[in-house]
């Protein structure tokens, strides 16, 4: 008898994963990732951060190939197919399906003023009221840097696609994408629950460029015998699922309803709770998308904080200060030795274009008060892990500020989640109980498309799902790192009057 999967994609920046979950118990079946080493990010000019779609293809087959090794085919069904993505990235086809220009990811940062003048013509009332967001530098705003930079390009395009949307194409052979999806790329109209055309007016762009909308569950097209072929598959599996990775990575944890909130820290660190209502931040130092249950009767919202510079700060250190010496366990071990607040040494992890918590200032990352008399390699490393968790906890004071409450964070056991000094720093510095499930993004992805199939009600998805750990804020560590991280914040509050 042939066993029933479900297939998950995580298209990130770093890398691309892939997992099949045994549709009956959700357990996980298998996984890969590839490449081995990071992705590469193209960065032609300074705040400039591009990759090419072709490579996240490319690697899609590489992984899937590399998962499928030691089975036949005969031994298993796949039943659907789900698929996450880094957000807000900008892919551009033209009217054969190829790419134009490669894609404008999500940490570039050349559009910010083309965003920030949008607000001031359109007005914050516009903005925030229906958009939820400031333009800023989100796909629309990277397009109109395409449309005014780069006007033979923009000439040809047919489509305008996210990262998600490119890998459904190179599945399906259609051209769709999700009102969360548009959401991201700030192109909603939350109000009127419809494309944001006045955003779409001001900017210029006919709305023929966006693709096609189909719900994030159900029937989005089925592979091809052109794909099949790559991937090694049968044609006709359905392609059920895509969400954003966040939004996604809150489905991967259950994080379905207003109140929940999920946390991860990869390439970047990201809190992410859902609202049951239009909510916004004044000065969009936090963003709120479409959840990828949002519907007109039950407009589930997800807020996200979200910090650049975490796991590729992180990796910075491991390849040009420890030249890959080290594995990140034993970065993590080395970390543990040391006391909290690093002797002194902070870190602001914020160099990886600009930071939407720091209402779009390209920050750069540092590290201060060094001793090179006291501090070794274990500081350092210490001091990164802290510096993203006081960066976690800034943004998290600007979402109690516009009225998220919680006191219950998920999240996956992978990336810095996987560090004892992290874990600790981010449960007494945030004052909040964390919760560690054994799942990650492609396995949420997987499960997307159990719904998106109809194989799974919304409560039958989360078979398998597991907490695996449980931490609790310390009253003696909570001032500890109360003290430590409010000295970080003065610091920052203090050098971001002296850049204003």
């Amino acid at each position: 008898m042939k066993q029933k999967l479900f297939l998950g994609y995580d298209i990130g920046s770093s890398s691309i994963k892939a997992s099949l979950i045994n549709a009956e118990t959700g357990k996980l079946v298998s996984s890969a990732s590839f490449p081995e080493r990071e992705m590469k990010i193209s960065s032609p000019q300074i705040g400039w951060a591009e990759q090419h779609p072709d490579m996240w293809w490319q690697y899609v087959v590489s992984a899937t190939k590399k998962m499928f090794a030691k089975k036949t085919p005969k031994s298993y069904e796949i039943l659907g197919i789900g698929i996450s993505y880094q957000m807000h990235g900008l892919v551009m086809v033209d009217k054969d399906l190829e790419v134009l220009y490669p894609s404008i990811i999500w940490c570039d940062s050349r559009a910010v003023e083309i965003g920030n003048k949008a607000l001031l013509d359109l007005g914050n009332d516009y903005c925030l009221s229906n958009c939820l967001n400031s333009p800023g530098n989100f796909t629309a705003s990277k397009l109109k840097w395409v449309k005014d930079n780069l006007p033979d390009v923009y000439s040809k395009i047919y489509k305008i696609m996210l990262p998600g949307d490119y890998i459904a194409l190179k599945l399906t052979g259609k051209v769709c994408s999700t009102v969360s999806g548009l959401s991201e790329g700030i192109m909603w109209d939350f109000k009127e629950a419809k494309i944001a055309g006045n955003l779409l007016d001001y900017y210029g762009f006919d709305k023929n460029i966006l693709p096609d909308l189909v719900p994030a569950f159900g029937l989005q097209g089925n592979l091809t015998p052109a794909a099949a072929r790559q991937l090694k598959l049968t044609p006709g599996i359905p392609v059920s699922y895509r969400a954003g990775d966040q939004p996604n990575n809150a489905l991967s944890l259950n994080v379905l309803n207003p109140g929940e909130v999920a946390a991860t820290a990869g390439t970047s660190g990201v809190i992410y709770g859902v609202a049951g209502k239009n909510i916004f931040d004044p000065e969009s130092r936090v963003n709120t998308f479409a959840h990828v249950n949002y519907t007109k009767e039950h407009p589930n919202v997800g807020v996200l904080l979200c910090i650049n510079g975490t796991g590729i700060q992180y990796n910075w250190l491991k390849q040009n200060i420890f030249e890959n010496k080290y594995s990140y366990n034993q970065m993590n071990d080395f970390a543990a030795k040391v006391e909290i607040g690093s002797q002194g040494i902070q870190s602001f992890p914020f160099g990886n274009g600009a930071e939407r918590v720091l209402k779009s200032i390209d920050f750069h990352a540092s590290f201060s008060g060094i001793n090179f008399n006291v501090h070794h390699k274990g500081h350092l490393i210490r001091a990164a892990q802290e510096g993203i968790v006081f960066g976690l906890g800034y943004g998290l004071d600007v979402m109690k500020s516009i009225g998220m409450e919680f006191n219950i964070v998920r999240a996956g056991n992978s990336n810095l989640f996987q560090s004892k000094v992290f874990k600790e720093a981010f449960v007494n510095t945030c004052n909040v109980n964390l919760e560690i499930y054994n799942t990650d993004g492609s396995q949420g992805a997987a499960r997307g498309a159990g719904i998106g199939t109809g194989y799974y009600s919304e409560a039958d998805a989360f078979k398998g799902l597991k907490v695996i750990e449980r931490l609790s804020p310390r009253e003696e560590l909570v001032k500890k790192y109360g003290s430590v991280y409010k000295q970080w914040k003065n610091n920052l509050n203090n050098a971001l009057k002296y850049l204003d």
